[in-house]
């Protein structure tokens, strides 16, 4: 009983450990969400400096445009003869000055907006390439405690069969069969007060008296996890397992 008890304490720290090989990898979705925001959040900083450079050049657009409509009105000022034309041409020529004018504002107020935004831009470039790399920090730490874990895991599966090979075979086929069963958690349990130590249900009292007596094994009757007493759990003992038929 004392080797299958300990393979049993082996068997869980290798069960333990696989838990955590599947939860250590999960620490790293929220470092994931937050490098997305990062990136999106200079990526709208950058976005804000591309639009200000289209408007910008759109507007100089907009004046090389309205020149040369000028340069036509003044062409056809020296051919029109009626004064109401020329006053209309006259009209026309200021009205793209002034639109000029306008667009000449805003390009101004643009390129200090485009300044402010661009040192925005580099102060968070650098906050943000910061941040980064303390997440890659962080990341690859977890990357190495997950390497670490499963070199721990694979350490303590190396000893599963010297253990194996000393076990009594039929207690270590029984054993195995109720893991198999269970996936998970201990496939031998002390007997507590008279009660399975799994599932913590009442045994009959004829059970608890061999169990105690450390005579065998009895698989519970509620959970089939193998019943022990834990007054004989560190002794090498011939006990046996009980027949399930009839048990409880």
């Amino acid at each position: 009983m004392k080797t299958l008890l300990r393979l049993q304490d082996l068997d869980l720290k290798i069960e333990a450990c696989k838990a955590r090989e599947a939860e250590i990898p999960n620490q790293k979705s929220k470092f994931n969400i937050q490098r997305e925001r990062l990136r999106a959040e200079l990526e709208e900083r950058k976005k804000t400096c591309t639009t200000l450079e289209l408007e910008q050049r759109a507007c100089e657009g907009a004046i090389d445009e309205k020149g040369a409509q000028i340069g036509k009105y003044n062409e056809q000022l020296n051919s029109v003869k009626k004064n109401e034309e020329y006053q209309a041409l006259l009209h026309e020529i200021d009205l793209q000055k002034k639109q000029i004018g306008i667009k000449e504002e805003r390009i101004l107020a643009i390129m200090e907006e485009l300044d402010e935004a661009k040192a925005r831009v580099e102060e968070d470039s650098k906050r943000i390439d910061s941040e980064l790399k303390e997440i890659d920090r962080q990341c690859a730490e977890i990357d190495t405690e997950l390497e670490e874990a499963i070199r721990h895991r694979a350490e303590l599966e190396a000893q599963e069969a010297p253990l194996e090979n000393d076990a009594d075979p039929v207690l270590l086929k029984q054993y195995k069969r109720i893991r198999g069963r269970l996936k998970m958690g201990a496939a031998l349990v002390p007997l507590l007060n008279e009660v399975c130590g799994g599932c913590h249900m009442r045994m009959l009292p004829q059970v608890v008296n061999e169990i105690l007596a450390g005579v065998t094994m009895h698989p519970c009757r509620h959970c089939g996890r193998l019943v022990y007493s834990g007054d004989h759990a560190d002794q090498e003992s011939d006990a046996g397992i009980a027949p399930e038929s009839a048990t409880d």
